[in-house]
C-alpha cells in the first residue's frame, strides 16, 4: 500500500486569561497529532528565571536560557502562582524579552511543520502564516472561576474575588499594551468557551480544521485518517 503523504498543519489559538484556549489546544493536539507549545508557559518560565536569579541584564540573560530551553524540564516546574502571573502580565509588555520569545516561537514552528501554539498574539504577531486561527472569548465570571478552580489546588487561601480582579487586570493590559496586543485576527474563528462543553469545542474547532485544509489540499480528510483517530 502507498504510504500517504503526512501534510502541514500549523494551527494558531489567541484569548485572554482563563479563556479555554489552553484546553482547546491540547485536545486539538491530541487529535490530530501535532506538537503543542503555550506561548503563556514560555511568558511564566521567564517571570519565574527572573524572580528566582535576579539578573543584572535581564535580555541577556533569558537570550541565553532561551536558546537551550528544555520544554520538557519547563512543563515539571509549577508556574501557575499568582506572583508569577502577575510578573508576567508586566515583563510581557516589555518589546525585547517579546522578541526572545518571538524567536523561539518561529524556530519551534519551522522545526515542527504539525503544530499548535496558544498564547495571545500568536495568529496576529507570531504565526500570521498559520493555516487554521482560532479566537477564545469567555465571560469574566466563568473565566473567574475557572482559574480559581486551578489555583485553589496549589493555595488553598485564594479568594475568587482576587482571582476575577486579577484577569479583568491582565486583559485590560494584554489588550492596551503597545507591542502585540491581544486581537483578534480577521480570519480567526471564534470559539465561545463560555457556551461549550469540552466535546462541543472539539467537534466545532475540528470541523473549521477540516473545511480550512479541505480547501487547501484534495483529499485532506482521508490523508488525515492515518494520522489521529476519528
Amino acid at each position: 500500500m502507498k504510504k500517504r503523504k503526512i501534510r502541514k498543519l500549523i494551527v494558531s489559538c489567541d484569548g485572554g486569561a482563563a479563556s479555554g484556549k489552553t484546553t482547546g489546544a491540547k485536545m486539538i493536539s491530541k487529535k490530530y497529532n501535532l506538537k503543542f507549545l503555550s506561548s503563556g508557559m514560555l511568558y511564566r518560565y521567564a517571570s519565574y528565571l527572573i524572580l528566582k536569579n535576579k539578573p543584572k541584564n535581564v535580555i541577556n540573560f533569558l537570550n541565553k536560557k532561551f536558546k537551550k530551553l528544555n520544554l520538557n524540564k519547563v512543563s515539571k516546574i509549577n508556574l501557575n502562582t499568582q506572583t508569577i502571573s502577575e510578573h508576567t502580565s508586566l515583563i510581557a509588555k516589555v518589546k525585547k524579552i517579546r522578541k526572545i520569545l518571538k524567536n523561539f516561537q518561529l524556530k519551534f514552528s519551522k522545526i515542527n511543520n504539525r503544530c499548535i501554539i496558544e498564547g495571545r498574539d500568536i495568529s496576529t504577531e507570531i504565526l500570521p502564516f498559520s493555516d487554521v486561527k482560532f479566537y477564545f472569548i469567555c465571560d469574566l465570571n466563568n473565566a473567574s472561576k475557572r482559574r480559581f478552580k486551578d489555583l485553589k489546588k496549589i493555595n488553598k487561601n485564594v479568594k475568587l474575588s482576587e482571582v476575577k480582579k486579577s484577569i479583568k487586570i491582565r486583559n485590560n493590559r494584554d489588550k492596551k499594551r503597545k507591542h502585540s496586543p491581544l486581537l483578534k485576527h480577521r480570519d480567526a474563528l471564534e470559539i465561545h468557551t463560555g457556551k461549550l462543553n469540552k466535546k462541543q469545542m472539539i467537534v466545532k474547532m475540528s470541523k473549521h480544521i477540516d473545511q480550512t485544509m479541505n480547501l487547501k489540499y484534495v483529499n485532506w480528510a482521508e490523508a488525515t485518517k492515518y494520522q489521529y483517530k476519528i
